[in-house]
């Protein structure tokens, strides 16, 4: 076989493989758009917090799996953007629309703020100072009754009449969700995106090429901070309430176990493993009260089992068998 019929027959599996991508994910949301008349209200609503955690999740995975950061209190930027607009929405006469911006753009500024801190540091210390920052933020929030209403929260936030029903807030999650994942994907497939990749990999030759690593590293800290805000608003149209807990270390392991049931590797493993532990929890809830011990016990089937995510395992299976059928035709 020649060098160019192979080169062709490389270009036509690719484009055939795209459309095939691009003609299930229409269908997925397709019957993503369906679904909400064909189930009870309990299932729309357990679909939008899939939606809000699959936000959550894919937002800490570009520091995480595209960065290399070890990032262990994500969720301080999901609770700050959700109690930006709890409060606004409480305890201000601003227009709702206001609110809803400024919770991201909060979020992101305090990214900044403990990115700033964090990137000049690596591996377990950087996630234990951004740990540590977290939960001072955290404790802050606990703390401040009369902004925060310290460990009561804050309930009955008011939202606008045409997002009262369940099945309104379902899709306006699904768009926000969507809009975001095809924003994030755009990231990471861009300049800065493989920049950031080779970071990962080998920061020292970077720098050597004339890379700013930290500059990257907390551009994308931002980034992650900023959609960890948006998802935190989609909470607050879902529950109508906040509470200091959302900015809890256990918030960030979970969204951390997320991500690494998924998969690291593979840009929709951490939407996946978002659909995945949020069913479990509550089906494991249930039926008990230990979900902690559940949680505990999945981490160590993945780290013993499946290091690479469940898609990450899917994925890797079909590459090594089509490389298999590339070097079986390059033979023949």
């Amino acid at each position: 076989m020649s060098v160019n019929t192979e080169s062709s027959l490389k270009t036509t599996n690719r484009k055939i493989h795209n459309l095939l991508g691009l003609g299930l994910a229409l269908i997925g949301i397709l019957i993503l758009l369906i679904v909400p008349t064909l189930i009870p209200p309990y299932y729309s609503y357990l679909l939008a917090t899939i939606f809000t955690t699959a936000l959550l999740a894919t937002s800490l995975n570009l520091v995480l799996g595209y960065g290399g950061l070890l990032h262990l209190h994500h969720g301080v930027f999901y609770g700050i953007g959700a109690y930006t607009v709890a409060i606004i929405l409480t305890k201000t006469s601003w227009p709702f629309a206001l609110a809803v911006i400024l919770g991201p753009i909060l979020s992101a500024a305090l990214a900044f703020v403990i990115g700033w801190f964090c990137v000049r540091l690596r591996g377990l210390y950087f996630g234990m100072l951004t740990l540590a920052l977290g939960q001072l933020v955290w404790a802050i929030v606990y703390r401040w009754n009369a902004l925060t209403n310290g460990d009561n929260g804050i309930h009955a936030i008011p939202v606008p009449d045409f997002l009262t029903s369940i099945s309104s807030v379902y899709y306006t999650t699904l768009l926000v969700l969507l809009v975001s994942l095809l924003i994030l994907s755009k990231i990471t497939k861009s300049p800065f995106g493989l920049t950031l990749l080779a970071a990962r990999d080998n920061p020292v030759r970077s720098e050597s090429l004339g890379i700013n690593v930290k500059q990257h590293r907390l551009i994308a800290f931002v980034i992650a901070g900023f959609f960890a805000g948006v998802a935190g608003v989609l909470f607050v149209l879902l529950e109508r309430s906040v509470a200091p807990s959302l900015l809890f270390w256990n918030k960030s392991a979970e969204i951390l176990i997320m991500c690494l049931m998924g998969g690291l590797t593979v840009f929709l493993g951490p939407t996946l493993g978002a659909a995945i532990l949020v069913l479990l929890s509550m089906i494991v809830g249930l039926y008990t009260e230990y979900w902690l011990l559940v949680l505990g016990l999945l981490l160590l089937i993945l780290v013993l089992f499946l290091p690479q995510g469940i898609l990450g395992y899917i994925c890797e299976k079909i590459k090594g068998r089509r490389q298999r059928g590339g070097s079986l035709d390059a033979s023949n």
